[in-house]
């Protein structure tokens, strides 16, 4: 019931705000007015990260070198190496060649044999999925029982003017905190799987909440009937009135459905708590061609009762701004559930005026299994692969007529989330992958993005297929 639209557009979103404020690996500032040991321990800080990048592959400077060195397989472009080298203030401390780390370079080929005959690399080597979170955690363990133990490490350290044991001490100290100080960055992205997964809960919340709102009216009604009833100068339509509404068939079920109700006491939105909003929808379904049709009709059936709420919800209740300022202030998840919910809610009013000898029975939150795991894991592969696929959109981009780094955000975000559904779902048809998120971008970003993120995900598409990374037409 949860559908896959629904479920792209949550990860869009979740993806945004969470590439938006992660932060992977907190580079320490300098020291003000530092002493020897502190401004010699920040040098040493720089340089084990820049050592890091280049036992990892990922230094430019390597490229070209006439004896290059042969890393451990696994070791390769790891991605702690790549997310340091991204760093801006690791950038900067390549440029300037600053500390001693041109000295310490020469201890890479060593370091490099000894890393990948260590137990911490072999049993790193013999998993067949790897995260970024056991990238860390390997690091963290290679430089403080490999790097820091080094005494070829300490002694190029050692060549500097600066050097103090003070400081060499503090520095691959900092350095270890700087990895393990990931962990936190780890749980933010954690915190976003699980909104990830609460949005998409929230959203089938929602579709419950409708058919509760449709029992409300219908209550709210029942008691604006029995007030007249009771006034002092009754009408004779006041005490004789037509319950046709209150006596809907429909809602009857529902107040029956034991899943329904079942789900509503364990997810409370109680509706009766605004009886502001309730009166002004009540208010506007009694002023509605379709209400006074439904009222004067001469036929009644289970089918009419159905087509009558089919119709109110159409084109009275979920047109209401004012319902959708109340949503609003109850779930931030809630702005763009309504018109989908509305839809799924409208489907199952639709199901059972064609089928009214069956039981009244809700739609499940997810079709299958598959569609239930589809966020978690498009979530995931979007975050992990976030570097390779942005580079095959940067590939594709004019640079004459599009600056890379002036891009709308959420433009890569979308792009991102396409490229992984396309290079890790066979099963998704490559047409509905690239008209899924161009839709997505005409919504939810630029008014040029509909068809820029359409030219970019063509290109690259056209690229991956013709590379044969990409085997699906």
């Amino acid at each position: 019931m949860v559908n896959r639209i629904l479920i792209r557009v949550k990860v869009v979103q979740m993806l945004y705000a969470y590439l938006l404020t992660r932060s992977e690996f907190r580079i320490d500032s300098a020291p003000e007015a530092p002493s020897r040991d502190k401004r010699f321990a920040y040098s040493v800080y720089l340089d084990l990260l820049q050592l890091i990048i280049e036992l990892s592959g990922c230094n430019p400077q390597r490229k070209g070198n006439k004896q290059p060195v042969v890393l451990p397989p696994k070791l390769n472009s790891n991605r702690v190496g790549k997310a340091l080298a991204d760093t801006d203030a690791i950038k900067s401390a390549m440029l300037r060649g600053a500390g001693s780390y041109e000295a310490v370079r020469e201890c890479v080929p060593a370091l490099a044999g000894i890393i990948e005959e260590s137990a911490v690399y072999t049993d790193y080597a013999k998993r067949r999925k790897l995260t970024l979170d056991d990238d860390v955690k390997l690091w963290t363990s290679i430089l403080s029982t490999i790097i820091a133990k080094s005494e070829a490490v300490e002694k190029a350290f050692r060549t500097s003017d600066d050097f103090s044991q003070v400081g060499y001490e503090a520095g691959i100290r900092q350095a270890i905190d700087t990895l393990e100080a990931y962990n936190d960055s780890r749980a933010a992205y954690r915190n976003a799987q699980s909104d990830l997964q609460r949005s998409l809960d929230t959203a089938y919340s929602l579709y419950h909440h409708l058919f509760g709102l449709m029992i409300e009216l219908t209550n709210a009604q029942a008691d604006r009937i029995e007030t007249a009833k009771r006034k002092y100068l009754a009408t004779d339509q006041d005490r004789n009135p037509n319950t046709r509404f209150i006596t809907n068939a429909l809602v009857a079920r529902l107040k029956e459905n034991e899943g329904l109700q079942k789900y509503l006491k364990d997810h409370p939105m109680r509706w009766a708590d605004e009886p502001a909003l309730i009166k002004k929808l009540l208010d506007n379904i009694l002023a509605s061609d379709t209400y006074r049709e439904y009222m004067e009709s001469p036929e009644r059936s289970y089918e009419g009762d159905c087509n009558l709420w089919r119709n109110l919800l159409k084109n009275v209740i979920i047109n209401s701004d004012d319902l959708a300022e109340e949503l609003e202030n109850r779930s931030i998840f809630w702005n763009d559930d309504l018109e989908i919910m509305a839809t799924f809610v409208l489907k199952t009013i639709g199901h059972f005026a064609k089928n009214p000898d069956e039981p009244v029975e809700l739609l499940p939150e997810y079709k299958d299994e598959e569609d239930a795991s589809f966020g978690a894991e498009l979530f995931s592969l979007a975050v992990e692969n976030r570097e390779l696929y942005r580079e095959y959109i940067d590939k594709f981009i004019n640079s004459d007529q599009w600056d890379p780094e002036r891009l709308a955000f959420m433009d890569i975000v979308i792009m991102t989330c396409a490229i992984a559904e396309l290079m890790n779902y066979p099963a998704i048809p490559v047409p509905v992958t690239m008209n899924e998120y161009v839709e997505i971008a005409n919504n939810y970003s630029t008014q040029r993005s509909g068809q820029f993120v359409n030219g970019i995900l063509y290109a690259v598409v056209t690229y991956l297929q013709q590379e044969g990374i990409l085997k699906k037409n």
